[in-house]
């Protein structure tokens, strides 16, 4: 299974769900497959998706998915002290690890060498770890969104891209959509 794979049997299970999603590809797949309005796609901003996605944990009551890649995550890797630090437990990061940059040609990341996110995740004070293969990763999203707890998800899967168009929305459309959503959740 590639990332796109987990995007297409995941999105249904999350279809109400706020949900942020990681910058380039996975953004456009997760467009492409399901777009929602609870969508909110990361266009330029890479490494930034889980933080802004606890941000947004912290700051309401509506449970926050963030669909993040092994890349970002150690290109911001600063984020996972900060998470295990400020607690929502509304809040659920899905690193999809494919232990490669997707979005830029598929260059290796440490990730897919010698550096496990959850052992780094789990050093960093982050209580609820999980990692699981790409199979398991829609069961494993559905049981920590149906629980109270604070959960990071490493979901292990093959590298691989499809081909998939632009988001041509413009931004401040999905800004505007999303936050309508968070303010209808929370009212």
């Amino acid at each position: 299974m590639i990332r796109s794979d987990i995007i297409k049997e995941l999105a249904p299970t999350i279809k109400e769900t706020l949900t942020i999603c990681n910058i380039g590809l996975p953004s456009q797949e997760m467009h492409m497959i399901d777009d929602q309005p609870s969508n909110f796609y990361m266009l330029g901003t890479m490494g930034l998706a889980s933080s802004i996605g606890l941000g947004l944990a912290l700051a309401q009551k509506s449970k926050v998915l963030v669909i993040d890649g092994d890349g970002s995550v150690l290109t911001n890797l600063g984020t996972l002290p900060t998470i295990a630090n400020n607690v929502a437990d509304n809040y659920l990061l899905l690193i999809i690890d494919n232990g490669s940059y997707g979005s830029t040609g598929d260059q290796p990341t440490y990730a897919g060498k010698k550096t496990s996110l959850t052992e780094v995740a789990k050093a960093c004070g982050c209580e609820t770890v999980i990692e699981c293969k790409a199979e398991d990763t829609v069961q494993v999203v559905k049981d920590a969104l149906a629980g109270d707890k604070m959960t990071v998800i490493v979901s292990k899967c093959d590298s691989g891209n499809i081909k998939v168009p632009v988001i041509t929305m413009d931004p401040v459309v999905i800004r505007d959509r999303f936050m309508k959503t968070v303010a209808a959740q929370n009212t």
